[in-house]
């Protein structure tokens, strides 16, 4: 499918949310994550987007809880963290004592989504449902009242650096009509191919938290500025 049965010239309702930018570790300097995070530190944004993959469900490695708990020590950022694992519920524990703000889950995964997203909530964060470019927008819809946030990937999760897929740009109008319809309140962010360009195309279908990780490092302050613009 190209294009959208949302496009851009229709303008959409807007989001219960102003535009957030959250820069994505995962393109920083891996020999220096501390000078990534001060890098982002000194952009003035208010999250971080923290990739966790396993080899398995994603054919890439990252971040353990360790480096997690590492990096809470020098931020008080929220941690936004994306568990791409074949058994999240394996290792959600760790994550969570070591500081996540908001895990989000992948709706592909065949498990007791509720459970576990009723678990995360029950130790005070707030939870995230993904879902990866194929995925449609139908399968989060039976867990939109039970999530703080959606993440929709506009490229296939596992590397930085990848050409956005603009398919999902209906899928982001889809996901906002049913958060309107349903006056739900949760956050619609994206993930992949976001730069200054892509970011303004998926605001106007409903996104309003954007993660960015080559085009942040790339010019952090450019990129906070355009986002920031579009809830002017």
């Amino acid at each position: 499918m190209s294009g959208s049965a949302f496009p851009v010239t229709t303008p959409l309702p807007p989001s219960p949310h102003p535009p957030l930018l959250v820069p994505s570790i995962l393109a920083g300097d891996h020999a220096d994550l501390a000078a990534s995070l001060e890098t982002v530190h000194r952009s003035g944004v208010s999250w971080l987007h923290l990739d966790i993959m396993d080899g398995h469900f994603v054919p890439n490695l990252t971040f353990g809880p360790q480096t997690i708990r590492d990096l809470r020590r020098r931020s008080r950022l929220f941690f936004d963290v994306h568990l791409m694992l074949d058994q999240p519920a394996d290792l959600l524990d760790a994550f969570l004592e070591a500081g996540a703000d908001l895990v989000s889950i992948h709706a592909e995964l065949d498990l007791d989504h509720a459970t576990l997203l009723g678990h995360i909530r029950s130790a005070g964060k707030q939870t995230g449902l993904v879902l990866n470019p194929d995925t449609p927008a139908e399968a989060a819809f039976p867990l939109l009242d039970q999530v703080d946030l959606v993440l929709v990937m506009t490229v296939q999760p596992g590397f930085g650096g990848q050409a956005f897929r603009e398919e999902c740009l209906d899928k982001l109008a889809r996901l906002h009509r049913e958060r309107l319809d349903r006056s739900l309140t949760f956050r619609l962010e994206v993930d992949g191919g976001i730069d200054a360009a892509t970011a303004p195309r998926c605001h106007a279908h409903g996104a309003d938290t954007f993660v960015a990780g080559t085009a942040f490092f790339k010019n952090p302050a450019e990129l906070s500025a355009r986002i920031a613009a579009l809830g002017a």
